[in-house]
């Protein structure tokens, strides 16, 4: 992954309309810029953040199975890898179109804002 700048400040979404309107390739080039310093952030580990134990995740995974039966699927905790969770989705979400997008904002976003410290989360087959 190639290094982002930090340093510049952030372009408003007024902002980067009215670039837009001037220079659309800049508008774009910034705007994706932006999204993925966004994203890096987001991924950082605060200071002080611990890796669960292996109960612990198990916990969070049954939210994440109550939330992922709705529609016939299940999950497995798998282990955990350093800071990456590795899990097995099973039921109706194996082998499903949306699984990558369960995958990123039910298991991660709940496992994560349990337990930053969580960098990855992988769907092993």
């Amino acid at each position: 992954m190639a290094t982002l700048k930090t340093d510049a400040p952030f372009y408003t979404e007024e902002e980067l309309d009215a670039l837009e309107a001037t220079d659309p390739a800049a508008a774009l080039r910034i705007a994706r810029e932006q999204t993925q310093l966004r994203r890096q952030m987001e991924m950082e580990v605060p200071v002080g953040a611990r890796l669960p134990s292996a109960a612990e995740m198990t916990e969070v995974l049954e939210e994440v199975r109550r939330i992922l039966a709705r529609d016939g699927g299940d999950i497995e905790f798998v282990g955990l890898e350093g800071s990456t969770l590795k899990v097995r989705l099973r039921g109706s979400c194996s082998g499903c179109p949306r699984a990558p997008l369960d995958l990123k904002h039910v298991v991660e976003a709940l496992v994560r804002r349990r337990y930053p410290a969580i960098t990855a989360i992988k769907n092993i087959n």
